[in-house]
């Protein structure tokens, strides 16, 4: 009976270079605002650096980035008064028939949780889905213990990769969803936002700060930004 022969293959190990990481860009250097302009406007209006962070005086409105971004994640620190409401809001379609940013696009909320006041100012009992890392009005953070109090500095953190979303706060992740998902589709059924272009997904969109009304302050700091 003859030998059945297997030849030996010499299989060489070939180390593949890991892809290089996205890098960091800067979307405020703590000096200039450049790469914003004022929603609806061509350059920056009302809003100002102060102390190493932007801030607005009510004037200018939403502060919004020229440049679209569709995977990314984002970093900022934020800081608020007393009373105070803002927000970061993204995939924003920046078209003149579209009012406000928000119409658009999901906010990370950013507010005094405890102490907000309403337009006549009175206490208003803020809906959990109004608390500070909300996807604002759609899904409530899942720890309200988290942010620091009015006049301390937060760190916020918003990851947008294959329409899968994540929100943090102070390195907790709080909120957890997929953008055009049937359970968001549903959510925004039921929300304000069911007869706007926000209720129709879109893959990618511009970034706001938000100037919530012009007795509102806040102030942003250290936001950066990589592209997945």
């Amino acid at each position: 009976m003859k030998k059945l022969l297997i030849p030996c293959l010499l299989l060489s190990a070939v180390v593949m270079a890991a892809p290089p990481k996205p890098k960091w860009t800067s979307l405020f250097n703590g000096k200039e605002i450049k790469g914003w302009h004022s929603y609806h406007k061509d350059g920056v209006v009302g809003w100002h650096v102060d102390n190493g962070a932007i801030t607005p005086d009510g004037t200018g409105g939403d502060l919004v980035t020229d440049k679209e971004y569709e995977n990314f994640e984002l970093e900022f620190e934020f800081k608020i008064p007393k009373g105070s409401n803002s927000g970061v809001v993204y995939k924003i379609i920046d078209s003149p028939d579209i009012k406000s940013t928000y119409m658009s696009g999901p906010e990370y909320q950013v507010i005094d949780d405890k102490g907000y006041l309403d337009g006549e100012g009175k206490p208003y009992k803020l809906k959990e889905t109004q608390m500070t890392g909300a996807n604002y009005d759609m899904i409530p953070p899942s720890d309200f213990n988290v942010v620091k109090a009015p006049g301390e500095w937060n760190k916020g953190r918003i990851v947008v990769n294959n329409n899968h979303v994540e929100h943090y706060l102070n390195g907790k992740k709080l909120v957890d969803y997929q953008y055009g998902s049937d359970e968001w589709k549903q959510l925004v059924a039921k929300s304000k936002f069911a007869n706007w272009p926000y209720a129709t997904p879109h893959a990618k969109g511009k970034i706001a700060l938000q100037n919530h009304s012009p007795k509102e302050q806040v102030w942003y700091r250290n936001i950066q930004i990589r592209e997945l």
